[in-house]
């Protein structure tokens, strides 16, 4: 009984897809760099989190997007969550 390459290949064509998509480490860390400056800036009152309004003035994609990455509806956003919602997109 001969086996199929067809597990194989689908298995490759899986893994070629994978690196595609694949963020290389230093894009993520750059990017983990620029939120963190960008946070820093719009946190104006030095707390560690940024409410809408912080975030409006600061970093409007954020505000943008503040109901979604402020999922346990606390009424702000750390940069810890930001860069976990920007790791999704």
């Amino acid at each position: 009984m001969r086996s199929s390459p067809k597990p194989i290949l689908c298995a490759a064509a899986l893994l070629a897809v994978a690196a595609t998509f694949a963020q290389p480490a230093w894009a993520s860390s750059a990017m983990d760099k620029q939120i963190d400056e960008k946070f820093a800036a719009a946190d104006v009152n030095r707390d560690g989190k940024l409410t809408l309004e912080e975030a409006k003035a600061g970093m409007p994609r954020v505000a943008k997007n503040f109901d979604k990455i402020d999922a346990d509806k606390k009424g702000y956003v750390t940069a810890d969550q930001i860069k976990a919602m920007a790791d999704k997109m």
